[in-house]
């Protein structure tokens, strides 16, 4: 009976063992639903695990909802686009070794019929003014994501509040908010990656792009492992540096859709 008992504790410890190695293995990333929708992380992570063998449990939720993750350890690293929030996050000691990794931009995208008669428009703030002036529709993530934080920051460089009868707020990830301005005719805002993603299943065309205001950087954030010492902090750190590294800059910059180069990476240029 008492070699049965050894036998049994030395067969749990066994198993305890192996599930923390899996553990160590596993790599929590919060990130963009732009990231995930644009097929970017499918083309870049088989490689990441053929490198070093750590597999990498994607979280698409929004910028907002990500740095809340990393806010409250939940994932070991975010990927994310909207500056002042993540500044403020490392700020307050939840994020560390922020880095650039790459950027693409804003486009506005509407109804072939364009109502506002906004194509071709170089000033997005005035694109704007012309959507709520005419009352079209214009459906926002209304997610807290990068996105949206984006699209909230134009419209308050308008004399136009985001409240007039055609404005839809939705809750929702890119995709299914270009598929529903898609089928209302509506005008929405979306990174240019998701875009050309989504494009050829949709009934609408780019009417804006181009101002400087829409530019799109993107950082990878570890998260502080001072804070939180269960999160995998070597691992994230392993993905970072990969991210970074010239390899991945390289496949980062050739990743296309449709022809056309969807982010460009910025590590290589620091």
């Amino acid at each position: 009976m008492k070699f049965i008992k050894t036998t049994l504790v030395i067969l749990s410890l066994a198993s305890a063992s192996a599930a923390q190695a899996t553990e160590d293995m596993t790599i929590r990333l919060a990130t963009t639903t732009s990231t995930y929708h644009s097929g970017l992380l499918d083309y870049l992570l088989p490689e990441f695990k053929k490198d070093t063998g750590y597999s990498v449990e994607v979280l698409a939720a929004g910028t907002g909802k990500s740095l809340r993750m990393g806010q409250n350890g939940d994932v070991d690293l975010v990927m994310t686009h909207a500056p002042k929030a993540e500044a403020n996050f490392v700020e307050k000691g939840y994020g560390v070794l922020p880095r650039k990794l790459m950027h693409n931009d804003f486009v506005v995208v509407g109804p072939q019929a364009d109502p506002a008669k906004i194509a071709g428009d170089k000033d997005v703030a005035d694109a704007l003014t012309k959507i709520a002036s005419y009352n079209a529709t214009f459906v926002s993530r209304g997610d807290d994501s990068g996105t949206h934080k984006k699209e909230l920051n134009l419209w308050a460089q308008t004399k136009m509040e985001p409240n007039f009868g055609g404005y839809k707020a939705v809750g929702q990830g890119m995709g299914p908010t270009l598929n529903m301005a898609s089928e209302l005719q509506a005008y929405t805002m979306t990174d240019r990656g998701t875009w050309l993603a989504y494009q050829n299943k949709l009934d609408l065309k780019i009417v804006v792009e181009g101002d400087k205001r829409l530019f799109n950087p993107y950082q990878v954030i570890l998260v502080n492992p001072s804070r939180y010492p269960d999160i995998n902090y070597q691992g994230a750190k392993s993905f970072s540096d990969w991210l970074v590294n010239q390899k991945a800059q390289k496949m980062i910059n050739n990743y296309k859709r449709h022809g056309e180069q969807l982010f460009v990476a910025d590590a290589i240029t620091q």
